[in-house]
C-alpha cells in the first residue's frame, strides 16, 4: 500500500441520460443542441421537458460550430492542482452564432488536441470569433474546445 497521494486529474464531464446524446455527437465531431420537436426552441443544457411549451418531444440539431467569445477568465492561480502545469490557461463562454441564446463553456486552443495553455491570453477578447474543435483529453469523453478564427 502506497502512502503517496493519487495524481491530480482534470475535470471530466458528467454524462447523464439527458445529456448523453450531446457527448455521443461530440465523439463524432458534431456540435448538436437539443431542440423541442413541438415548439422548435433550442435548449441547453439538455433536459427532458421543454421550458417553453412543456413538451417531452425533442431532437438534436446540428450547429455550424461557429461562435463568439461571450466571456472568459484566466484563473490565477489555477483552482485545481491538475491544471497548474498548464497555467496560464483560459476558460471561455462561447455564444453560438446559430443560436445566440445558447452558450457553452470550454477553452480556446491553438489546434485540435493542443494544450490548454497553447493560446497567448493576450489574443483573447470578448466578441472574438471562434470555431469548435473536439478532443478527448484522455478520459474517454470527447469535449468541445474552440479555435480562434482569423479576422
Amino acid at each position: 500500500m502506497s502512502d503517496s497521494p493519487a495524481p491530480p486529474t482534470l475535470l471530466t464531464p458528467v454524462v447523464d441520460e439527458d445529456g448523453a446524446p450531446f457527448w455521443e455527437y461530440a465523439a463524432r465531431g458534431e456540435l448538436r443542441v437539443q431542440a423541442c420537436a413541438s415548439c422548435d426552441k433550442l435548449r441547453f443544457p439538455p433536459r427532458p421537458c421543454c421550458p417553453h411549451c412543456r413538451s417531452f418531444d425533442s431532437e438534436w440539431r446540428l450547429m455550424s460550430g461557429k461562435g463568439r467569445i461571450w466571456s472568459y477568465v484566466l484563473p490565477h492561480p489555477p483552482l485545481l492542482p491538475a491544471y497548474a502545469a498548464q497555467a496560464p490557461y483560459n476558460a471561455v463562454v462561447v455564444e453560438l452564432t446559430d443560436a445566440p441564446r445558447i452558450r457553452l463553456v470550454g477553452n480556446v486552443v491553438s489546434a485540435p488536441g493542443a494544450a490548454l495553455d497553447s493560446v497567448d491570453p493576450a489574443r483573447l477578447r470578448i466578441g472574438a470569433r471562434v470555431q469548435v474543435t473536439f478532443t478527448d483529453p484522455g478520459d474517454g469523453v470527447t469535449v468541445p474546445r474552440w479555435l480562434l478564427e482569423r479576422s
